[in-house]
């Protein structure tokens, strides 16, 4: 069983949903906890919160849609703290546009964000976690990084591809120590809808009507570090949209048929 307690867990994507929510939670565990995000005056209000839990809690703002502020936040903490045991890679940015009319621009923004940012930091920390023999890495990917979904081309893609280098990493470092779980959410009660990206690059501003009625992100985040704890390597987390995971996996006909009319909201 893994225990957080007295381990420097880092959160990116920490101001709002479920980054903040599983700094609530794993502050609760007794971990030293970094909340990192682009807005400040929303972390600063997560911070106030975590401190009625624990005082060991720290921010740090930066951008992962820049490449060098990833890179200069990732040696600021090594700096400051010496190390990182668990990196929750919870970050991102979702889409809200056809294929076809997406700009390449929006493309390489999300990939920005989702995948590379994510790679960077793991990149960064897994040198120290390979030298100390241990080393957790908690990537928040989604059900539509399992299947492709209209008007989500880009996100799909990222979070796929997400999959993808972090199965990669856990075969090549299980032997040091360092273990992966890979979370996939359905609809969480967020505002990833609202601030994802249009064909241009615009932020969308709207809930969809699904993720409104989904779970809490307190839900959400405790199946996760539940899921962490015992060791599991790919978590599903939501409601009966889970079904599409399954659909997918051994109904391939009816999940295209299925997928092709379905609406994107």
């Amino acid at each position: 069983m893994y225990s957080f307690n007295n381990k420097t867990v880092w959160i990116t994507g920490a101001s709002s949903g479920i980054g903040e929510a599983l700094a609530m939670e794993l502050a609760s565990e007794g971990s030293t906890v970094i909340i990192s995000s682009h807005e400040p005056d929303e972390l600063e209000r997560v911070k106030k919160k975590l401190k009625v839990i624990t005082g060991d809690i720290h921010m740090l703002v930066f951008d992962l849609s820049d490449p060098e502020a990833v890179e200069a936040a990732a040696k600021k903490v090594l700096k400051d703290f010496g190390r990182v045991d668990v990196l929750m890679n919870n970050g991102g940015i979702s889409q809200r546009a056809l294929a076809v009319e997406t700009s390449i621009d929006v493309d390489r923004l999300v990939m920005e964000i989702d995948y590379f940012a994510g790679v960077i930091l793991a990149k960064a920390l897994l040198p120290g976690m390979i030298e100390r023999g241990e080393g957790y890495f908690g990537v928040t990917s989604t059900i539509t990084g399992k299947f492709g979904f209209p008007m989500r081309s880009a996100y799909s893609a990222a979070k796929h591809a997400l999959f993808g280098f972090y199965e990669s990493l856990l075969a090549e470092n299980y032997k040091h120590g360092i273990r992966v779980t890979m979370f996939s959410p359905g609809r969480v009660r967020t505002n990833i809808s609202v601030s994802s990206v249009d064909k241009d690059g615009k932020a969308r501003g709207i809930i969809d009507p699904g993720q409104a009625n989904g779970i809490p992100p307190d839900k959400c985040a405790r199946k996760m570090v539940r899921s962490m704890k015992t060791g599991k390597r790919d978590v599903l987390i939501g409601g009966k949209e889970l079904i599409m995971v399954y659909a997918y996996k051994f109904f391939r006909r009816i999940y295209y048929r299925w997928v092709r009319n379905m609406s994107p909201y």
